[in-house]
C-alpha cells in the first residue's frame, strides 16, 4: 500500500537513496533523485523511518536516465545508474560537505574539483559469488541482489571490463561441471597491465577431470587461473604458470607496482593514477623533506613520494604487504629512500609515532575506520607535528569525524577538499583533504 499523498524528494543521503518527510517521518525511498514527485510504498517501518519504493514517478528528476544495465535494481553492483554522471558527484560532493559540516564541525576553505574518470569497465577488481541453485536452473556467478544474500542471475556487466564480462556465462558453465560446484563460493577478479587473473577459492580440492576443465578455460580466455583453498595468504597460480606478473603502472612517477591478486590494491586503476598525481600535489614533497606515509599498503603512494622526498617512511599493519612494499621499493630503485615499518595504526600512541623521528609531511589512507589514534598521536607532537597532511578517505564519516580533531585539538587548518569518483553508479564516497599547520 502507499503513502495516501506524494512524496516530495528534498535529496539523496550516503546510500543513494531519495530522502522525503511524511507524517512527521523520515522516508528513504530507493533510487529516487532529488526534486521528483511521486508515489511510494514503503517496506519496512521504524518509529523515526521508513524504507520505501517508488511507485510511481508523477515528476521526474531532468537527470534521470535509463539505466544501462538489465539487472539495474535487482544486482546490488550499481546504485545509481538512473542518474546521469555528473548528478551522481554532484550528490557525492554533497555527502561529503554534509558530512564534514555535521559530524566534523568543519568547512574546507576550498573544494576541489571532482577526480572524474571513465564511467563504464572500471572496476580491475571484484569479488563474484558462485552459488548452485536448482530453482535458478544451475549455477550463478555475479554479486549479491539487492538487499540479500542471494547472487544476483547476472547475464551481462557494464562496470566490469568487457573481456571480463563476457565471462560470466562462461564461468557458469565452467562451474556447474566441477565436482565440487558446490564447494566453489568465490571468484575473485584481479586485473593487471599485462595479464588477468581469476583466483577459485576452493573448499575441496580439484579432481583430475576438474584441473584439465580449468586448465582448457584459462588457455581458451587467456586468462591466469589461481586457486585459493583457505584465507588469502594461501592463493597460488594454477594455470598457466609462465604467466606475466600482475602488475598496474603510474607512469608520471616511473613507477611500477607488482601485486598479489588477493592484495589490496584500487578497483579503479585509472582513477588512482590522477588520485595518486593530486595526492602528491597537495602534499608537495620536498626533496629535504622526510615524509609519512600511514596505511601506505602495497607503497601506492609510498613510491611516487620517494621520488621527490629525501626519504619516506611507510607504515602499515600488514606484514605481507609490507613485504610487498619492500620489494616493489627494490625493483623501482627506491630503497635508498624508502623505509617500511610494521606497526597497528589502529593502536597508535604520541610515543609510537615520536619513535619514527621527525616527520615534515604526512600522507593518511585508512581503511573506512579511519584513523582517529593516528591523528591524535600526530596533532600532540607539538613542535615537530608535521606541517601539512593530505587524507585520502574512502568513508566520508570517519574523513570528518578526524577532521573535527585535527581543526580543533590538533591546530590544522582544512585547506581544501573534494570528491573522488572511484565507483561510478555506486553510493560509495572516495574523497582527499589538505590539512595545514596554522
Amino acid at each position: 500500500m502507499t503513502y495516501p499523498e506524494p512524496l516530495f524528494i528534498e535529496s539523496v543521503d550516503h546510500e543513494a537513496r531519495g530522502v522525503a518527510h511524511h507524517g512527521g517521518k523520515v522516508i528513504f525511498v530507493d533510487g529516487a533523485l532529488p526534486g521528483e514527485l511521486l508515489t511510494a510504498a514503503p517496506y519496512r517501518k521504524k518509529e523515526r523511518f521508513d524504507n520505501a519504493q517508488i511507485a510511481a514517478i508523477l515528476a521526474p528528476s531532468s537527470s534521470r536516465v535509463q539505466p544501462r544495465c538489465a539487472h539495474f535494481g535487482t544486482c546490488g553492483g550499481c546504485s545509481m545508474q538512473h542518474a546521469q554522471l555528473r548528478t551522481q558527484v554532484a550528490i557525492k560532493q554533497r555527502v561529503l560537505e554534509d558530512n564534514l559540516r555535521h559530524i566534523g564541525r568543519v568547512c574546507a576553505e576550498q573544494m576541489l574539483r571532482p577526480i572524474e574518470g571513465p564511467a563504464w569497465e572500471y572496476r580491475y577488481r571484484a569479488r563474484l559469488s558462485v552459488r548452485h541453485v536448482h530453482k535458478k536452473g544451475g549455477v550463478l556467478v555475479g554479486f549479491h541482489e539487492r538487499r540479500s544474500s542471494y547472487v544476483a542471475d547476472m547475464r551481462e556487466c557494464h562496470v566490469l571490463p568487457r573481456r571480463i564480462a563476457a565471462l560470466l556465462m562462461p564461468l557458469r558453465e565452467l562451474v556447474a561441471g566441477l565436482s565440487i560446484r558446490d564447494r566453489l563460493p568465490q571468484i575473485e577478479v584481479s586485473l593487471g597491465s599485462r595479464v588477468d587473473v581469476l583466483v577459485f577459492r576452493i573448499l575441496e580440492p580439484l579432481s583430475a577431470s576438474d584441473e584439465t576443465a580449468l586448465k582448457r578455460f584459462a588457455e581458451q580466455h587467456r586468462i591466469q587461473a589461481w586457486l585459493q583453498p583457505k584465507g588469502p595468504a594461501t592463493a597460488y597460480p594454477f594455470w598457466p604458470l609462465d604467466a606475466p606478473a600482475l602488475s598496474y603502472e603510474l607512469p608520471a612517477f616511473g613507477v611500477s607496482m607488482p601485486f598479489n591478486p588477493t592484495d589490496f590494491t584500487q578497483v579503479n586503476h585509472q582513477i588512482n593514477e590522477v588520485l595518486v598525481a593530486r595526492a602528491l600535489r597537495l602534499l608537495a614533497p620536498g626533496p629535504e623533506e622526510r615524509i609519512g606515509d600511514f596505511f601506505c599498503g602495497l607503497g601506492n603512494f609510498t613510491l611516487p613520494i620517494a621520488r621527490m622526498a629525501r626519504q619516506v617512511v611507510g607504515v602499515e599493519g600488514s606484514e605481507p604487504l609490507l613485504a610487498r612494499a619492500r620489494a616493489n621499493a627494490a625493483m623501482n630503485g627506491l630503497s635508498d629512500r624508502a623505509t617500511f615499518i610494521a606497526a597497528n595504526l589502529f593502536e597508535a600512541t604520541t610515543q609510537s609515532v615520536a619513535a619514527l623521528g621527525r616527520l615534515d609531511k604526512v600522507l593518511i589512507d585508512p581503511p573506512r575506520e579511519g584513523a582517529i589514534e593516528l591523528v591524535k598521536a600526530l596533532g600532540a607532537q607539538g613542535a615537530d607535528a608535521p606541517s601539512r597532511i593530505v587524507y585520502v578517505s574512502c568513508n566520508p564519516a570517519t574523513l570528518a569525524r578526524d577532521a573535527g580533531f585535527l581543526a580543533g585539538e590538533a591546530g590544522y587548518a582544512l585547506k581544501a577538499a573534494g570528491v573522488v569518483n572511484m565507483f561510478p553508479h555506486t553510493s560509495h564516497v572516495e574523497s582527499i583533504a589538505l590539512f595545514e599547520r596554522d
